[in-house]
């Protein structure tokens, strides 16, 4: 197959720094690269990772601020007053559950 083509794309200088030191010390050039990243695209028929925006709750467990707030005060204030259970006994718990 000749290469008979440019691919041409303005990015951040410091990425395309970044990312052709990487390329240099595996001894991989630019255009290998680009050329496989086309060749998976045609094979995938779409781009060969995924491309989503990451959902982030807005706190642990997907629970409002106020509720998450209140859950570790309660835990802050069992530990003041000593409610606590054993490490052993929290983890046999969680295994128990999730086997």
């Amino acid at each position: 197959m000749t290469k008979d083509a440019t691919v041409s794309a303005q990015i951040d200088e410091t990425v395309k720094n970044q990312a052709e030191d990487i390329l240099k010390d595996l001894g991989i050039p630019v255009s290998v690269v680009i050329n496989t990243l086309y060749h998976q695209i045609i094979i995938q028929k779409g781009i060969p990772f995924p491309m989503t925006l990451l959902q982030t709750p807005s706190s642990p467990d997907g629970i409002s601020r106020t509720e998450l707030d209140a859950r570790l005060q309660h835990s802050y204030d069992q530990a003041l007053s000593r409610q606590g259970r054993p490490l052993s006994a929290v983890f046999a718990d969680l295994e128990r559950k999730h086997a």
